[in-house]
């Protein structure tokens, strides 16, 4: 992922090192982000807890190799909105997919859902 940019101070520092550490060699060491209770939606399946969010990072989460472009990054109380273009080795490349974190009370991630907005311009449909 390109964390380049300055739209992930915009950011709560739980999400912010989410894309960091998914950046990283180590996609486990993401989970220190969670709260002990969390919950992941991605592709529209629910990862609950930290065993299950373990497995979906040493599975579905990376079985691809990616960039990323930061488009926009926003938030409201405790809802951070993260858009970002990935391009990859996975179909459908490239992709626009949107990250809604919500914010626990201990500043860790609550819940996390990864949605598809949109291919990205210049593919086909």
């Amino acid at each position: 992922m390109d964390n380049t940019s300055n739209k992930a101070r915009d950011l709560f520092p739980a999400a912010t090192r989410y894309f960091d550490r998914m950046d990283g060699m180590d996609k486990t060491l993401v989970i220190d982000v969670f709260d002990p209770d969390a919950v992941v939606l991605d592709n529209g399946i629910s990862y609950s807890g930290r065993n299950e969010i373990l497995a979906w990072l040493n599975g579905p989460a990376s079985a691809f190799t990616t960039t990323s472009t930061w488009l926009s990054a926003s938030q409201a109380d405790e809802v951070a909105v993260a858009i970002l273009r990935l391009d990859g080795n996975f179909p459908g490349s490239p992709v626009d997919l949107r990250y809604e974190f919500v914010q626990a009370a201990t500043g860790m991630i609550q819940a996390l859902a990864i949605s598809v907005v949109r291919p990205a311009f210049g593919t086909a449909d």
